[in-house]
C-alpha cells in the first residue's frame, strides 16, 4: 500500500530536480508524517545520498518522522501566555493525555507541541487544537475542550 502511494506521489516529479522539499510536503500530506521506507525511495529517485534525505526531514521543523496524532494540540508558551498561566495549562495538558510534550497519545489521537507564539497575544494563555484556536485558557477550561473532542470522536465512530 505504502509502495504504490509512493509511487504515485512520485511519479509527479519525474525529472524534476530540486524537487525535495515539495515530494515531502506532498508524502507528509499522504501520509501524515514521513516514512523512513519513503526516505529511503525519495533518496533512490532523486539518486542523491540517504543522508542527504535526512538531513533536510531533520532540518525543518514540520517535517516528523513519525507518525502523528489525528489531532494537534498546541500550547502555547510566549511571553504574554507564559506570565498568564501556560505552564499550568501545558502541564495540565501532559496529565490529561498522558504524554509529554512532543509525544503522540498510544491510541494516535493526539500529539502535544508546545509552541512559542501563535500571534494572539491579546487572549493569552491560548492553545490550539488543529486549527482552532481556544483563548484565555485555564487548567479547567483545557480539560473541557478535550473532554468534549472525545465524545465527539466517540459518536462520530458510532
Amino acid at each position: 500500500m505504502l509502495e504504490a502511494r509512493l509511487k504515485k506521489i512520485l511519479s509527479v516529479f519525474e525529472g524534476k530536480k530540486g524537487a525535495l522539499i515539495s515530494i515531502f510536503q506532498r508524502i507528509q500530506e499522504e501520509f501524515g508524517y514521513l516514512p523512513e521506507d519513503a526516505l529511503s525511495e525519495v533518496a533512490r529517485f532523486l539518486k542523491i545520498p540517504p543522508s542527504q534525505v535526512f538531513s533536510v526531514a531533520t532540518f525543518y521543523a514540520h517535517f516528523y518522522l513519525t507518525r502523528r496524532g489525528d489531532q494537534l494540540v498546541r500550547v502555547c508558551q510566549g511571553t504574554a501566555c507564559h506570565v498568564r498561566g501556560a505552564r499550568d495549562v501545558l502541564e495540565t495538558a501532559q496529565h490529561r493525555l498522558g504524554i509529554k510534550t512532543g509525544q503522540t497519545t498510544e491510541d494516535y489521537k493526539y500529539s502535544l507541541e508546545r509552541v512559542a507564539c501563535v500571534g494572539s497575544c491579546a487572549n493569552a494563555p491560548v492553545i490550539m487544537i488543529d486549527d482552532d484556536v481556544h483563548a484565555k485558557m485555564t487548567p479547567g477550561k483545557l480539560v473541557n475542550i478535550l473532554s468534549e473532542n472525545d465524545e465527539c470522536a466517540e459518536k462520530s465512530e458510532t
